[in-house]
């Protein structure tokens, strides 16, 4: 028996009724060549990894030997680019199944490149492989930096042609399986207040609170949804300041982009910055920067605001937005935390602190410096001699001349080093430890995944993909 397709799915969506979504069947494909597999994710699945074979993820997900479950195409609308657009819902791909992970979560299994669907739009409801390679590497980077993201469970090359206006076309296609906590977006709570469903809404709510703010279900009603909004806010806002500290821009916060339990997921235009500017922008056609890196976190605000208008039918408006005006309380000390960290501290001991950490970006604005090398090279560097000795602080590194020789850097020295001489003689080997483990070598730069997809397109070559795979979940 496939291990896969015999897994104990459960129909938590089905249980909602069809309101929710269309039973849907997968494309058939002319190949299905495994390129990908999270043995990871099976192990999280209480699966052997060396009982699982390749064949066992194409006839899953290649072949799509259908369960003893349907498959299904959920619906949403969601607010685009500012545009409300109600012609929504999964145009290509669908809920393959959920299943109950060891740690008695329940997890989707989301596919993407699976055909058409009826919200295909007049799209082919297809993946480039290219489009696979790039969730795949992105998924996994954000995870090892910490990042609440969904993550890839298997990719497979499907044989056909695509044609796309933004990739030198032919090019191949994939199919794509996406692991993660739940596929609920903003938007699917947006189209049943779009069709004045208020009844639906209530029972979305909770089913959401069922299945993923179990914590929150003996708590009273009246009290439990707003503790639920609440809360989301606090997820959001904490997961903008990973995106922030990790250097990373999403590139299409639109309200279809969003869960419901304040996780990672969909990575198309995504970028990594190549240097600090908040003003960059990962999408070429987001003429205007609406999702650029700075404007992330005002985004996903405004997303929790807009979502505000379905949840009014079950949740008190004004306390809603009481709950909302904690986002940036929320948001900054996340932030905080995260960015000291990656400069080497664990604990915020001391005021200076907060001025290093305005210097810094200062400093990465000024010099355009590698934002990610800047990080490395630190960790590189890092002596313990540094706490007594001012002078010899990134003195050793070439790359970092030019950060040296910029204006701000004397008032950046003073505050790092006073940081350091701040800290209790306990922690000093802690400095090096933690820049160590918080800022990788490896980071997905746009010409990095260019130079792993050319060999890929040309020769078939699947060995810096993995090579550059296997360093990402080093940690290197």
């Amino acid at each position: 028996m496939n291990p896969i397709i015999s897994l104990n799915y459960e129909p938590a969506i089905e249980t909602l009724g069809a309101d929710y979504y269309d039973d849907v069947v997968a494309a058939e494909f002319p190949q299905q060549i495994l390129r990908f597999r999270n043995d990871d994710l099976l192990v999280q699945l209480g699966l052997d990894p060396a009982k699982v074979s390749d064949t066992d993820f194409t006839e899953a997900f290649g072949k799509f030997d259908t369960p003893a479950h349907p498959f299904l195409a959920l619906r949403y609308h969601g607010y685009q680019f500012g545009e409300y657009n109600p012609g929504l819902g999964d145009g290509r791909g669908f809920l393959y199944g959920q299943v109950r992970g060891v740690d008695g979560e329940l997890y989707d299994f989301g596919t993407k490149g699976s055909g058409r669907t009826p919200y295909s739009r007049g799209g082919d409801g297809m993946l480039t492989l290219k489009g696979g390679v790039r969730e795949v590497l992105a998924a996994e980077a954000l995870h090892q930096m910490g990042v609440k993201t969904s993550r890839c469970l298997s990719m497979v090359e499907t044989g056909l042609d695509l044609w796309r206006g933004d990739e030198p076309s032919p090019t191949r296609s994939s199919v794509m399986v996406r692991f993660s906590r739940s596929h609920i977006r903003f938007g699917t709570f947006e189209r049943l207040n779009y069709l004045k469903r208020q009844d639906l809404i209530q029972k979305l709510l909770d089913h959401v609170i069922e299945y993923y703010y179990g914590h929150l279900s003996s708590i009273d009603p009246k009290d439990r949804y707003t503790q639920f909004y609440t809360e989301l806010v606090q997820r959001v806002a904490e997961l903008v300041a990973q995106w922030m500290a990790a250097g990373f821009c999403h590139a299409v916060l639109n309200t279809d982009n969003m869960s419901i339990t304040g996780e990672s997921f969909d990575y198309g235009p995504f970028a990594f910055l190549p240097s600090y500017n908040p003003d960059f922008t990962a999408a070429y056609f987001d003429h205007y920067g609406r999702y650029s890196y700075g404007n992330q976190p005002g985004i996903c605000k405004l997303n929790l605001e807009l979502l505000q208008q379905p949840l009014g039918a079950v949740i008190d408006p004004a306390e809603m937005t009481t709950a909302l005006s904690k986002f940036e309380g929320y948001y900054f000390p996340a932030y905080k935390k995260l960015m000291l960290r990656k400069l080497g501290f664990e604990r915020e001991t001391t005021p200076v602190l907060d001025e290093l950490l305005v210097a810094t970006l200062q400093l990465l604005s000024d010099t355009q410096v590698g934002y990610h090398q800047f990080f490395f090279d630190l960790s590189q560097a890092f002596k313990l001699r540094w706490v007594k000795d001012l002078n010899s602080i990134l003195n050793e590194i070439e790359l970092m001349q030019e950060v040296v020789n910029n204006s701000g850097y004397p008032q950046w020295l003073q505050f790092y080093h006073q940081a350091l001489s701040d800290l209790p003689e306990s922690e000093f080997n802690s400095v090096g430890s933690i820049l160590a483990k918080v800022n990788p070598q490896t980071i997905l730069l746009r010409p990095q995944i260019e130079a792993i997809w050319e060999p890929i397109a040309q020769d078939n070559n699947w060995e810096l993909f993995n090579d550059l795979l296997a360093k990402i979940r080093a940690g290197d």
